[in-house]
């Protein structure tokens, strides 16, 4: 019996002669195109919560997505319950939805050997103890009320899973890939004379729990959210109006992420809804800003060896110098595009249809030292941490809250401020980008992105930058704001 086929009956039950039959089954009322993914998980998780443990749960789930692609008509159909007769009654659900002239029909599969090897873990964290994974989360809690008096409440969480992956598609290709994914993150509430404020931090990727060590211990994490909440104990209101912002490296590219990204995501651009559509090869951006999409980085939350329809992930370089250079591809997009894919085709779980999505995404460190940059504002924010936020994708509209931002006042960094929201809209915001460190910072591990009701884990990063113009929405009162 051939290798493959081992793997597939220990996993899944799986024989080669199966995967032929279903594939069949999904192109027998037409079709270019159909693939099976099949997908085994296991997951654990912790919630510490006012040093209780409010939960502590483990679990598996397993099933099988199939779609049909007839031109740009997609069929999807999944099941939970992997005998022959789920599979192929989803199989055939997915071909009628889609039915349409058949093109294809399924020949020999070969099994296709990853490029990349971007998962470097002993022993994945799903196969640790669970009191390893409680000590982490009961540090953490320690130190973050160990930090200051006024931490009055601490929230401590800690998830993992490993996904095991086959995909096989009609062209022959089956592609197996096991992806390792841990996060710990800290939640902190500060209180002095009835003023409560809040702090968070925290980290992981494709990780085992070895990971947790020096600066990403659970006492750095706690440390920093607890800073954060104290900071803002002292915070005054934020001023309003425009002016110039300095945004941190690291995970203030959520901003870029949102009001950016999403908008070169390809679907969005065939659909001619995105505010890039049409502007390959034009200038959309300062010459300073190179953006790229960079599914490689090995341990990185947003990597993959393969993305969720089998290719290979890349580093995509969607903006250079300024001019746009291309979309985030996946198979349906880069069909009807006439384009090539990118790796970037992503879904949650076999529940949900792939579509073009961010690995990890951030804008490349420029030749500026970022004391510099600050010492060039006479008066404006400088936005270190962002919390929640919303964006139109239509034309990158974009609101966001700075959970940490300081006033810049004659180019030293003097007061925190809270209640700061930056406005504007992405297109614009790239074209006054004026200065561009030299200290790219990647997020430490905590993004999810949502699309369309699916999350999946991502990655950001920029270096630090300056936007010479840019709206602030501030509390502060007009007569006390010395910015205007």
């Amino acid at each position: 019996m051939p290798q493959r086929d081992h793997f597939f009956l220990e996993h899944y039950g799986l024989r080669e002669a199966d995967l032929e039959r279903y594939l069949a089954a999904a192109l027998s009322e037409g079709g270019d195109y159909a693939d099976l993914y099949f997908e085994y998980t296991t997951t654990s998780s912790i919630l510490l919560d006012e040093s209780l443990v409010k939960s502590a749960t483990e679990g598996i789930s397993m099933g099988c997505g199939v779609r049909v692609l007839a031109g740009e008509q997609t069929g999807y159909a999944y099941t939970d319950d992997l005998t022959p007769e789920k599979i192929l009654k989803a199989a055939r659900i997915a071909a009628r939805i889609a039915s349409g002239p058949a093109h294809v029909s399924t020949v020999g599969l070969t099994t296709v050997e990853s490029p990349n090897n971007l998962y470097h873990v002993p022993v994945p964290s799903t196969e640790r103890d669970l009191t390893e994974k409680l000590d982490l989360v009961q540090r953490g809690d320690g130190a973050a009320r160990a930090y200051d008096p006024r931490i009055r409440q601490v929230r401590v969480s800690y998830g993992d899973q490993v996904r095991h992956i086959l995909m096989a598609g009609s062209d022959g290709r089956v592609v197996t890939d096991l992806q390792p994914l841990v996060r710990l993150g800290v939640f902190t509430i500060a209180q002095e004379n009835g003023n409560l404020q809040s702090g968070s931090s925290g980290g992981g990727g494709r990780v085992g729990l070895e990971f947790f060590q020096g600066e990403n211990s659970p006492e750095s994490f706690a440390r920093e959210a607890a800073r954060q909440a104290v900071v803002q104990l002292a915070a005054r209101e934020a001023p309003a109006g425009e002016m110039e912002v300095v945004l941190g490296p690291g995970w203030p590219g959520i901003l870029l992420h949102e009001a950016i990204g999403h908008g070169l995501e390809a679907d969005f651009n065939r659909k001619g809804i995105s505010a890039f559509c049409g502007r390959i090869g034009q200038r959309v951006a300062s010459e300073l800003c190179t953006v790229v999409d960079d599914g490689t980085i090995p341990g990185r939350r947003g990597s993959l060896n393969v993305d969720d329809e089998g290719a290979p992930t890349e580093r995509t370089v969607l903006i250079e110098n300024g001019i746009l250079r291309g979309y985030l591809q996946d198979r349906l997009s880069a069909l009807v595009m006439k384009s090539t894919r990118t790796g970037n085709g992503r879904r949650e779980s076999y529940e949900h249809i792939p579509m073009p999505r961010m690995t990890n995404t951030c804008m490349l460190a420029g030749s500026e030292d970022p004391q510099e940059i600050i010492r060039s504002v006479r008066r404006g924010l400088y936005a270190v941490y962002f919390g929640g936020g919303q964006v139109d994708i239509t034309n990158g509209k974009f609101v966001f809250s700075a959970s940490e931002a300081y006033l810049i006042e004659d180019g030293k960094v003097t007061a925190p401020v809270k209640g700061a929201t930056l406005i504007g809209d992405g297109p614009t915001v790239l074209t006054r980008v004026t200065a561009v460190g030299n200290d790219l910072r990647l997020d430490p591990g905590i993004g999810t992105c949502g699309k369309d009701g699916q999350s999946v884990p991502v990655g950001v990063g920029i270096p630090t930058i300056k936007v010479s113009r840019l709206t602030v929405g501030g509390t502060a009162p007009r007569s006390a704001q010395s910015f205007q």
